[in-house]
């Protein structure tokens, strides 16, 4: 006896079921994340990338590029509504560039008959949306190849790409070493300090962004906190949009379903009540 193929909505456990996949060896905040602000019908499941000798290169992800295609196909079969990939630096890793990455993103979407969506061209769809044309790239913890493979990928995109710097570009630490040892979980001052730091490289900006998944210590007892907590107060702080590769995610993610959070949020997010 076989269990059936396709999931009714009476089979399903949450009317709304969601699936991240994110990077080896990165213990991923995008599930609890996402169903924190979430409605309670939606579900969480997380799936982690398996390369055993994974040391974070470029080369290493576009190698195991195919991978995207297991974890939509997985998350289909178990019910799953909408599929997002955490990690910015996998869409230019790839090689397929921006109409390549759009297109890669609506064959598996289609293949499977679940959404996929990649953080790093969430990006790009959100900035879009928001008819932005100048931004500053906070490039955080990513060394040089990450963060400008990122700065190349908007420019694809048709962005105006101001300034980009990382922590160390901008003075906050002697050497790209020092920052990896941090293993992009960092002090919560160095959220607002890094912030005004690109604001002041870039006051013409139309958005301040924030590559890839970085922490802070912000939260409760120095809960590491990604940009998702932090855009509300750093918008009031710097009077333009705060966006990270988190935040745009969440914002395709939520589309996609046709929901919004459910708790208040910064300026991209919030544009989903209307």
């Amino acid at each position: 006896m076989l269990m059936p193929e396709t999931w009714r909505p009476e089979h399903k456990l949450f009317p709304h079921q969601v699936g991240f996949t994110c990077p080896p060896f990165d213990y991923d905040a995008a599930p609890s994340d996402f169903l924190r602000m979430s409605p309670a019908s939606v579900g969480v499941h997380g799936w982690m990338l398996h390369v055993p000798d994974y040391a974070h290169g470029l080369d290493q992800r576009k190698q195991n590029f195919g991978m995207m295609d297991d974890f939509v196909h997985c998350m289909s079969r178990n019910g799953v509504d909408v599929c997002g990939q955490v990690g910015s630096n996998w869409v230019h890793a790839s090689g397929l560039g921006v109409e390549g990455i759009r297109q890669h993103c609506e064959d598996l979407s289609d293949k499977y008959g679940t959404r996929f969506h990649m953080a790093g061209y969430a990006m790009v769809e959100a900035l879009r949306a928001m008819n932005v044309e100048k931004v500053a790239l906070n490039a955080a913890y990513h060394w040089p190849a990450w963060w400008q493979g990122t700065v190349g990928f908007l420019k694809e995109a048709g962005f105006d790409v101001l300034w980009a710097g990382n922590f160390h570009d901008q003075g906050w630490f002697n050497s790209q070493e020092e920052v990896n040892s941090w293993r992009w979980v960092f002090e919560g001052d160095l959220a607002r300090k890094s912030f005004e730091y690109v604001a002041e490289q870039a006051p013409n900006a139309d958005v301040y962004l924030i590559n890839g998944m970085c922490n802070f210590r912000t939260g409760p007892d120095g809960l590491p906190q990604r940009p998702l907590h932090l855009a509300a107060e750093l918008e009031t702080v710097l009077g333009k949009p705060v966006i990270g590769h988190d935040i745009a995610l969440y914002w395709r993610i939520f589309k996609s379903l046709g929901l919004a959070p459910q708790t208040p949020q910064g300026q991209l997010l919030e544009s989903l009540h209307s």
